[in-house]
């Protein structure tokens, strides 16, 4: 699925440690998203398709989520910022659909790990926003990296630019190429052809 090599990157998306974690086990290959979709050309886009995941504990809200993942989260106190951050993982978004039916969000329950509130508030939020879906094909690392935590990554921002790069050499897919494009088919099918804008 990679369009072109990537050797490493400091171009970071900023999500919920347990949905880094579904990423990283094979669990889902989507995300949810209000901001930082560009329409460019009739196509939907990301600034940087090729990421790394960062992962986030202060904003995790259980009462968001499916019960089999509400019981991963990790309470952390307000205003809690860690000393580190353990970047294991890097993705490449491969698709993205603009939706604004909540039948249809609500169709996708089965690929992903928010429940029917999460889908009810995020399309309410902003309503004359589509809510994007993001599908990635996710990448282990070789080994874990600890990078230092500085104030600049914080913020409701999603996307930031690491203050090093991060070796991407080694990684390797979660899910067979043939698993993935499985995935993507029946999610596509379910959004519809209308509705589908693919990442190219």
């Amino acid at each position: 699925m990679l369009t072109e090599e990537l050797t490493m990157t400091n171009h970071a998306l900023k999500e919920w440690a347990v949905a880094i974690n579904a990423l990283e086990t094979g669990k889902t290959i989507m995300l949810l998203r209000k901001g930082g979709i560009h329409e460019r050309h009739g196509r939907f886009e990301v600034d940087h398709k090729q990421i790394l995941l960062y992962p986030t504990f202060e904003h995790q809200q259980p009462f968001l989520l499916k019960p089999e993942y509400a019981n991963l989260v990790i309470p952390v106190t307000p205003g809690w910022r860690p000393e580190t951050v353990r970047i294991s993982s890097w993705a490449e978004i491969t698709d993205i659909f603009p939706v604004s039916e909540e039948s249809i969000v609500n169709a996708l329950l089965p690929f992903h790990l928010w429940n029917e509130y999460f889908i009810s508030d995020r399309l309410k939020w902003k309503p004359r926003q589509p809510l994007y879906i993001l599908l990635l094909r996710t990448y282990k690392l070789p080994q874990e990296q600890e990078i230092p935590y500085y104030p600049k990554y914080g913020g409701c921002k999603s996307w930031i630019d690491l203050a090093q790069p991060i070796s991407l050499k080694g990684a390797e897919p979660i899910l067979s190429s043939s698993v993935y494009t499985q995935l993507v088919t029946q999610i596509r099918n379910i959004v519809s052809d209308e509705l589908y804008a693919p990442y190219i």
